[in-house]
């Protein structure tokens, strides 16, 4: 497939649009996942602290990165729980008098 026939999408990002290569099943995804990064942007371009472009999308990826580590923390220690919790159950049915 050529470059002329890939199928794109448009985004916007802090008012500026670009065109992304995204297979059509993947469009929904991409845009969603635009319109989160836009809101994590203007967040940090409203704050006044942050005004190039570049340094708005570092910023945003460095705190988008920090919740999806601390996500992924929170969900290794929610299974461990879990598997704790499992094998407590299988010893005390495994403990429990047989009728």
């Amino acid at each position: 497939m050529t470059d002329a026939s890939r199928p794109t999408t448009e985004i916007t990002l802090l008012e500026r649009q670009y065109v992304i290569a995204c297979p059509p099943d993947e469009q929904d995804k991409l845009e969603r996942t635009a319109r989160y990064l836009d809101r994590a942007m203007q967040g940090i371009h409203a704050q006044g602290k942050v005004v190039d472009r570049e340094r708005v999308a570092i910023m945003a990826a460095l705190n988008i990165t920090h919740e999806l580590l601390e996500t992924l923390e929170e969900r290794r220690a929610g299974e461990q729980s879990l598997g704790e919790l499992s094998e407590r159950l299988e010893k005390a049915l495994a403990d429990a008098p047989s009728r």
